[in-house]
This record gives structure tokens, C-alpha cells and sequence, in this order.
């Protein structure tokens, strides 16, 4: 390859660059194809809450706890993806928040995407009674804020939160079955 001595080496630099991206057909060098499905993968839109019907699914209780998963289906025709962690609170029958907002689990996450008429939830966690401090007033309703969303769903739930315990994990994909 010919580059004159008076371009800049950061002028090379970048001709070198762009030469390597045409030759692999715009996929830089040294990426796998893994890298590739990745790019392509964060081509699908993110999720609004008018894509998503939220619901409650099976409750999971041992040893003092409480897991219950909230539900996002996709409602929409075509694929959306949700990466993160979902913003949770308990509302009362005239929709005031009893307590403080979900904390976050810790967990790490990716991005899951959601094809039309499939389901993947966020695990919300306390305990199943005062076990290290008192209970709050059991709510009606999870408040439930879509990862990046500044919109939200209500979802009918009896949920009480107990021992300031209160967190939700990322939002992920089923298990199969």
C-alpha cells in the first residue's frame, strides 16, 4: 500500500483503517463472526411499553423468601429487545407508592431479544415476612418502568414488601423447559 510521507501518521493510521474495513466487508479486523451476531442482534429496536403486556408469573417462595417475576410479553408484530434492569415500586389502590423503588440485584445482563408473542420477566425479591424488620402495607399495584423507558405499566399485583428487603434482577430470558 502507498501513503506519501507527508500524511500524518494519524491520517495513515485511519487509511490503513478504512481499507481493512472495506476488505472485510465492514467488520473490523480480528472480529468474529460471534462479534458480528452481536452488532446485528443491537439492530433490533428497543421494546415501549405500547409493544408490551405486563404481567405477574408464578410465585417462588423458600428459606424466608420471596421471588415473584414480572412479565413483559410482546405484544407487537415484530422483534424488540429489552437490556437491563426494570425500574419496580408498589402503588396503593389510589396509585401512591408505598416505600422506596426496587434496588438492583447485581446481577449482570445482556440484551434479550423478545419476538412477538413471547415472554421474558425480572425476578423481584423480598422476603416472606418480617424476618429482619417489620412489613409494609401490601400494595395493589407493581409500577413497572421498562428498561429505558420513561413510561410504565401498572400491573393488579398483591405485593407487600418485607424486612426492607426490595429488589428486581435484570430483564432475561426464560429458561427452557
Amino acid at each position: 500500500m502507498f501513503l506519501p510521507s507527508r500524511i500524518p501518521l494519524l491520517g495513515k493510521l485511519a487509511a490503513i483503517g478504512a481499507l481493512v474495513a472495506l476488505a472485510t466487508g465492514g467488520v473490523a479486523a480480528g472480529a468474529t463472526s460471534g462479534t458480528a451476531r452481536t452488532q446485528a442482534a443491537s439492530s433490533v429496536r428497543t421494546c415501549t411499553v405500547h409493544d408490551l403486556y405486563g404481567s405477574m408469573g408464578a410465585k417462588g417462595t423458600g428459606a424466608g423468601q420471596l421471588y415473584w417475576p414480572v412479565e413483559f410479553t410482546n405484544t407487537s408484530t415484530t422483534a424488540c429487545s429489552l437490556r437491563g434492569y426494570p425500574g419496580v415500586s408498589v402503588l396503593n389502590t389510589a396509585h401512591q407508592q408505598i416505600g422506596g423503588a426496587a434496588g438492583r440485584s447485581g446481577q449482570t445482563y445482556s440484551t434479550v431479544t423478545i419476538q412477538p408473542a413471547r415472554t421474558v420477566g425480572a425476578v423481584l425479591h423480598t422476603t416472606n415476612g418480617p424476618v429482619g424488620g417489620p412489613c409494609r402495607t401490601t400494595g395493589t399495584y407493581v409500577r413497572v418502568y421498562p428498561p429505558a423507558s420513561y413510561d410504565a405499566l401498572l400491573i393488579p399485583a398483591p405485593f407487600r414488601v418485607c424486612s426492607n428487603v426490595f429488589t428486581v434482577a435484570p430483564v432475561t430470558a426464560p429458561t427452557p423447559s
